[in-house]
């Protein structure tokens, strides 16, 4: 069962299925210590439940990673800089960048001032820029 649970695994990429195969590693080995069926099913379950569950919290307390929109090893364009000349009332522009008129966007919290900016994020033709 565990041999079958790694060969799904690899198939479909889902590490859970490699905790839930450690469990039955572990049914096997109370198997091999002489365990009644009903008790190698238990301890298969608890193991591999456990498994599932420590993997589960160890992934939650990893950083997220940011999105491709955020991510300059994806997006090229991520912290390169702009001239903005004007901004308009909502905290919009237009730029020229890699020869294209490009509209940008105030990243939150950022200040509308006339000068060099940062690209932050790519939202499709949109750049989003906060002030060096």
């Amino acid at each position: 069962m565990a041999a079958a649970l790694v060969g799904l695994e690899l198939a479909t990429g889902t590490f859970y299925l490699l905790m839930l195969a450690l469990g039955m590693v572990g049914g096997a080995l109370a198997a091999h210590l002489g365990a009644g069926f009903s008790l190698q099913l238990v301890v298969a379950g608890v193991l591999g439940s456990a498994a599932v569950v420590l993997w589960y919290l160890k992934r939650r307390q990893e950083p997220k990673a940011p999105g491709a929109a955020m991510d300059k090893n994806v997006n090229m364009d991520i912290g390169e800089t702009v001239q903005v000349t004007q901004w308009e009332a909502e905290g919009k522009a237009n730029v020229s960048y890699r020869g294209a008129i490009w509209r940008v966007e105030l990243a939150e919290g950022a200040a509308a001032a006339p000068g060099s900016h940062t690209i932050v994020e790519v939202r499709g033709h949109h750049l989003i820029v906060k002030p060096l």
